[in-house]
């Protein structure tokens, strides 16, 4: 049930019409105990003006205000993750994960035992690649580029189904 009255949690997501009072309301709700739950962490997201700010921007001002961190249900939680993987009853091995985000997408194909595509064609930008400690397994111009290396490794029963 949603409530402004002594809520569990209050659940942070992606919206484009986020208002100081409801970033208000969600501070003081967590300051009187409820738990912060967000979505994702991304910081910002891709618009054809340039950057937005996302979910993980607005959860970092309400911990910010709060003192509470959120937990992020979404990308990378590896929870997700498995939990995906087990419904369509699929095996890290032969699943790869495609992201536009090292932060999000390939951090959380990597955590959840996966091979990595990251495509330049979105948040992460080639030059910013080399400041991340970790690597996908392969990098991409565009989720274009992606479907032949799809069907290459298709091609070898022992990695795919």
């Amino acid at each position: 049930m949603l409530t402004d009255r002594n809520p569990d949690y209050v659940v942070l997501g992606e919206t484009r019409t986020y208002s100081f009072e409801a970033i208000t309301r969600a501070i003081r709700l967590v300051e009187a105990g409820a738990r912060l739950i967000a979505t994702n962490p991304d910081p910002t997201g891709p618009s054809s003006e340039g950057s937005l700010p996302a979910t993980g921007a607005v959860a970092a001002l309400i911990t910010r205000a709060s003192g509470v961190e959120p937990y992020f249900v979404g990308k990378p939680n590896a929870l997700m993750m498995r939990s995906a993987l087990n419904r369509i009853d699929a095996h890290s091995e032969s699943t790869i994960m495609i992201g536009d985000r090292m932060d999000t997408d390939i951090r959380s194909g990597m955590e959840a035992g996966l091979r990595t595509v990251l495509v330049l064609s979105g948040s992460t930008k080639e030059s910013e690649v080399d400041r991340f400690p970790y690597r996908s397994t392969w990098i991409k111009p565009s989720i274009a580029e992606v479907v032949p290396l799809v069907r290459e490794l298709a091609g070898q029963s022992h990695l795919l189904p």
